[in-house]
């Protein structure tokens, strides 16, 4: 990947106000949650990668991809430096939320009761990912 496909992206909230749909600019602008169970990603079992919906930095591959019956999109590993983690307490208790390594849009919360090999779930909002099937 060269420099400029990881480059941070920095854009003021009215630039993401205008680039993305509202219900993706709530979430990955402003910590919101889709409602479980509606993203079509739940359904997606194609092989491919899971890229970031604002920027399209890959993710997620389709193969860490797991139904953890939660109702939003789940895997067991993100790519390597693709994502990055902070607290969040907005619910008054700690979880570790999930954001973009590129463009800081927030993603969802990894937990620690995930598959084997990693024990994580990356429980993703769908509004903040956009599928990319593998071309064969």
């Amino acid at each position: 990947m060269s420099d400029s496909a990881t480059a941070p992206i920095e854009r003021s909230d009215e630039e993401w106000k205008q680039r993305l749909p509202a219900e993706t600019y709530t979430v990955m602008r402003k910590h919101g949650t889709e409602r479980a169970g509606t993203s079509p990603l739940n359904q997606e079992h194609r092989t491919g990668l899971y890229e970031c919906a604002a920027c399209g930095l890959p993710l997620f591959t389709s193969t860490t991809k797991f139904d953890s019956g939660t109702g939003w999109p789940s895997f067991f590993a993100a790519l390597p430096e693709a994502v990055g983690t902070t607290t969040d307490r907005s619910l008054g208790i700690a979880r570790t939320e999930v954001h973009c390594a590129r463009c800081g849009g927030h993603l969802g919360h990894v937990f620690r009761d995930g598959p084997r090999p990693t024990g994580e779930r990356f429980c993703m909002n769908g509004v903040a990912l956009k599928f990319e099937p593998s071309i064969r």
